[in-house]
C-alpha cells in the first residue's frame, strides 16, 4: 500500500513538473531563467527521490548497503543545492552566492569521500542507518545554507517597494519552517520537500509578477517616449495628432476649447549668429515659458522645430490672462548663450463655432498666429525669420 509519505513526494514530483511546462510557456522569461527554472525543479525532484529512497530502503535487507549508502551521499549532496538553487532562481550574484557556491561544492565532495568512510552515514548489519560521528559538518552546512539563503533573500527584498517585500518573506518564512520541522523535530515527520515545492510555486509566481511589472513598466516608458519631444520634454507631433484625432471622436467640440498656435520670432537669426546650441536655448525656453501658464488648463506640444500649439479649456477672460502671463514670461526669460525671447501667438475659440473640426480649429489658430507674426516683423528692425 502507498504510504503517506510516497504519495507526498509523487505529488510533489508531479507539481514541479507541472510548473516545468508553465516555465516553458512563459514568453516573459529569458532562456537563461528557463533554464535555472528547470535545473532548479529538477535537483529539488533527484533530492527528494534521494530521501525517499533512503526512507524505504533503510531497515530492507533486500537492498544492498552500497546502495542505501550511495542514496543518503546524494540526499545530503542534493538537499543543500536544492535550497542554494533558490537563490540563483532570484539572479542575485555576489559575495554570498559565491560563498554559497563554495560551501555546496566542498559539501559535495565532503560527502563523497564520506560514503567510503562511515563518517556521515553507520549501516548496520540490519541494513539500518544511523548518523555517522562527523553528521555535525553536514547540520553546519545546512545551517550557513539557511542563512546565506535568507541574506540573499533580503538584498532581493531590496529591490521591491516596501509592500512588495512581505509575500517575498513568506516564501522565505515557508521555506525554512518546513525544512525546521524536518531536521530539528524529527525524522518521522518529512515536510522539506513538501515546503521546497510549495516555496518554488510560490516564487515562480513572484518572479513572474516581477517581470510583468518590469515589462508594464518598459511599455510604460516607451510610451512616454513616443509621445515625448526629447529636446524640451513636452509632447510631440505624435502626442498632437492623437489629441486631434481624439477630438475628432466627439459629435461636436467643447465651447470652452481653445486652440493656441505659438512661433519663435527670430530664430533664424539667432541660429545663424549664435549658433544651433543658441536656438535650442530658445526653443526649450519657449516650451518653459508655455508649460509654466497653460499646464493647469490645458496640454503643450512642440510640432515643429519653432512650432508650438496648446489645447486647452478655459473662457475667453481666461484665455487674455494666459495670453498675457505668456508675454510676461517671455520678456522676463533671459538664457546662456540668447538673451532675449519673442513669441508669435494666435488663438481659436470652439465656442465661435463649434462645428468646426479640431484640424479647422487649429489652422485657424494658425493663422491668427502668423497675422501676429506679421504685425511684429512690421515693427520690428528684425526682418529675419
Amino acid at each position: 500500500m502507498l504510504s503517506y509519505y510516497s504519495a507526498v513526494i509523487i505529488i510533489c514530483c508531479m507539481a514541479l513538473g507541472v510548473l516545468c511546462i508553465c516555465v516553458g510557456e512563459n514568453a516573459r522569461l529569458t532562456r537563461v531563467e528557463k533554464s535555472n527554472h528547470y535545473l532548479a525543479y529538477l535537483l529539488i525532484i533527484c533530492a527528494a527521490s534521494a530521501e525517499w529512497l533512503g526512507v524505504q530502503w533503510n531497515g530492507n535487507a533486500a537492498v544492498p548497503a552500497y546502495a542505501l549508502a550511495i542514496a543518503k551521499c546524494a540526499d545530503y549532496i542534493l538537499t543543500p543545492f536544492a535550497g542554494g538553487m533558490l537563490v540563483r532562481l532570484i539572479r542575485i550574484r555576489n559575495v554570498w552566492s559565491r560563498l554559497l557556491l563554495g560551501i555546496l561544492v566542498g559539501n559535495a565532495i565532503f560527502q563523497v569521500i564520506s560514503a567510503f568512510t562511515g563518517w556521515m552515514v553507520n549501516i548496520d548489519e540490519n541494513h539500518c542507518y544511523s548518523h555517522g560521528r562527523l553528521y555535525y559538518v553536514y547540520m553546519a552546512v545546512y545551517l550557513l545554507v539557511a542563512v546565506i539563503i535568507v541574506i540573499e533573500f533580503f538584498i532581493y527584498g531590496n529591490l521591491y517597494r516596501k509592500q512588495n517585500r512581505f509575500s517575498l518573506y513568506a516564501i522565505l518564512v515557508l521555506t525554512i519552517s518546513g525544512i525546521a520541522l524536518q531536521e530539528f523535530i524529527g525524522n518521522s515527520i518529512r515536510t522539506a520537500y513538501l515546503s521546497l515545492t510549495f516555496a518554488s510555486i510560490l516564487l515562480y509566481i513572484h518572479i513572474t509578477e516581477y517581470a510583468q511589472l518590469a515589462a508594464d513598466a518598459h511599455i510604460e516608458k516607451q510610451e512616454q517616449q513616443l509621445v515625448t519631444d526629447p529636446l524640451t520634454g513636452i509632447l510631440n507631433r505624435y502626442a498632437y495628432d492623437k489629441r486631434l484625432a481624439e477630438l475628432n471622436c466627439e459629435e461636436q467640440l467643447p465651447e470652452d476649447l481653445v486652440v493656441f498656435s505659438i512661433d519663435l520670432n527670430g530664430l533664424k537669426a539667432v541660429n545663424d549668429s549664435l549658433g544651433h546650441a543658441a536656438g535650442d536655448e530658445l526653443i526649450c525656453g519657449a516650451a518653459s515659458c508655455l508649460t509654466a501658464v497653460f499646464s493647469a488648463f490645458g496640454q503643450c506640444y512642440r510640432v515643429g522645430g519653432d512650432e508650438f500649439f496648446v489645447i486647452a479649456r478655459m473662457d475667453r477672460e481666461q484665455a487674455s490672462l494666459c495670453l498675457a502671463a505668456v508675454e510676461e514670461q517671455y520678456l522676463q526669460w533671459s538664457g546662456e548663450k540668447a538673451k532675449h525671447l519673442r513669441m508669435a501667438i494666435g488663438a481659436a475659440f470652439a465656442a465661435d463655432d463649434t462645428h468646426l473640426s479640431p484640424e479647422q480649429l487649429a489652422r485657424a489658430a494658425d493663422m491668427a498666429m502668423y497675422g501676429a507674426k506679421s504685425a511684429y516683423y512690421r515693427d520690428s528692425a528684425n526682418k529675419s525669420r
